[in-house]
């Protein structure tokens, strides 16, 4: 697996979980607030909302705060948040983007080349690594929702790339313009995904030692402590005995 997941696991079992959990509520309901407000605030007219509401309610968040974040897209005190990518080289010369939902771009940008430069690492021109990467859909089940075999004849069935079954559950790939068909396709096989999103796909994965996959993780961490950051991609791979060290 590439940094990015592998990451999120390490950080799952090291703790931290309600901080965490609060920052991500956050960011879901502004991702939530922003899908309605460039939309209709009615899931069922907008399949960004609609997106956005089902992977909130995949991390448990509470039917309340999903209800609040749409309400506020028609308010009149709504922020107008802007989605911005960054794009930049951390520790070893990884690649990273970045995307943010912010209100503010001199502060988010100001943020985040902070981040990269006390990494070791710079930040670069919009394209600079992007096109190292694929715009793809990814939809991921638990394992509940089938074996093996039954998800990989699902995504076939689907139209979908690929598929990859581990111990943490099932994880599809498909184009991008094509997630939200092969999405409700899956549903009727395999029932309700997980999470259904676009990512940044590395094509190639970098290895990295263990000093500076600790390097990478700090940067990734720090980058999602930043309240105007959304998502963060890398192309760096850990192999499993540095993984294990690190998760000890």
């Amino acid at each position: 697996m590439a940094g990015h997941s592998q990451f999120k696991n390490i950080m799952h079992r090291k703790g931290r979980q309600d901080a965490v959990r609060s920052k991500m509520f956050s960011k879901l309901a502004r991702e939530i607030t922003v899908a309605a407000k460039t939309g209709l605030p009615d899931p069922g007219m907008n399949p960004r909302l609609r997106l956005a509401i089902q992977n909130a309610k995949a991390q448990s968040m509470p039917k309340d705060n999903i209800e609040r974040a749409i309400k506020k897209a028609s308010g009149g005190d709504a922020e107008n948040y802007e989605e911005v990518r960054y794009e930049g080289y951390g520790p070893g010369g990884v690649a990273v983007i970045v995307e943010a939902l912010t209100d503010n771009r001199n502060r988010t940008a100001s943020n985040v080349r902070s981040i990269f430069t006390k990494a070791g690492g710079a930040l670069g021109e919009t394209g600079s690594v992007s096109f190292s990467f694929d715009r793809v859909g990814e939809i991921t089940y638990k394992l509940a929702a089938g074996d093996a075999d039954k998800v990989m004849e699902a995504t076939i069935e689907a139209g979908a790339d690929d598929v990859e079954t581990d111990e943490e559950g099932h994880t599809i790939i498909c184009g991008f313009e094509d997630i939200g068909e092969v999405s409700k396709a899956l549903e009727g096989v395999l029932g309700e995904a997980e999470t259904v999103k676009a990512i940044w796909k590395p094509q190639n994965t970098v290895p990295v030692d263990e000093e500076k996959a600790q390097s990478l993780m700090k940067l990734i961490d720090n980058l999602e402590d930043d309240d105007d950051v959304q998502n963060v991609y890398s192309n760096f791979e850990v192999s499993d005995e540095i993984l294990e060290k690190l998760s000890a």
